[in-house]
């Protein structure tokens, strides 16, 4: 499998406002993410972290600086071929879940397929398999009311991967979610990274989530002042026994 880089931003620069009211909320960032790896970025309230995703995800346009995808530089693209990069290569998933409350479960992650252009039974099927790979086998009909949080954060994940993006951006994740709910959520993140060799950029401020990370980058007054690395081969106890209870159930 390719370790090459699947996004690159280099020196990113994000101005917001104009005049006298003017700021910089993203001061030279540079990230490379590559695939099978799970990334924090980990930052105070108002360090430019979200709006650095955006930038990320081609959700919004920098100001000045690099950022490539699949090898692609987002600069030199109009509003349609970004967002036919943006459909091709992410997924998100957001804190509020942002689920359509008059869909099922299959409906909402069905409906994510239609706008790519995957309909018919090919589009119920896969639905349903992300579904079921994200635990959720026995809510397929549910309707979002009728969902945990932590049930509709699942689903706002196997809609983010039904289709098979190389990069899942995640923004504050586990914020709405209580303690066994949010570890439940990143031990899914995590094994998305390493056995789909996708690759998954978290935002957070949540220190639950540390042990699920391959890598933790910080940032702070729109700079990234740090970065950390779990070493080679150690695994979050709770993946691991995600894993081996997926195995079993095979």
């Amino acid at each position: 499998m390719s370790s090459e880089p699947v996004l690159e931003a280099i020196d990113i620069v994000k101005e917001l406002g104009s005049g006298a009211g003017k700021v910089r909320a993203v001061k030279g960032a540079s990230l490379t993410l590559v695939p099978g790896e799970l990334t924090l970025l980990m930052g105070p309230s108002g360090s430019g972290k979200t709006t650095l995703l955006s930038i990320l995800g081609c959700i919004l346009t920098p100001t000045s600086g690099t950022l490539r995808i699949a090898g692609v530089d987002t600069t030199k693209l109009g509003p349609e071929e970004m967002a036919d990069l943006r459909r091709k290569h992410m997924g998100f998933i957001f804190q509020s879940y942002n689920l359509f409350p008059t869909l099922t479960a299959l409906e909402n992650v069905r409906i994510a397929l239609d706008v790519r252009g995957q309909k018919g039974f090919a589009a119920a099927n896969r639905s349903e398999e992300v579904l079921r790979d994200v635990g959720l086998a026995y809510r397929l009909k549910s309707y979002p009311g009728n969902l945990s949080g932590g049930e509709q954060q699942r689903v706002a994940v196997a809609r983010a991967i039904a289709s098979s993006p190389s990069i899942v951006l995640a923004d504050e994740p586990t914020a709405a979610l209580d303690g066994e709910n949010g570890h439940a959520v990143m031990a899914l993140l995590a094994r998305i990274a390493k056995e789909q060799h996708r690759s998954v950029l978290a935002v957070t401020h949540d220190p639950r989530t540390l042990s699920y990370a391959d890598r933790v980058v910080r940032i702070e007054d729109g700079r990234i002042v740090g970065e950390e690395r779990r070493p080679e081969g150690l695994d979050a106890p709770e993946i691991a026994d995600l894993t081996k209870r997926r195995k079993a159930h095979a």
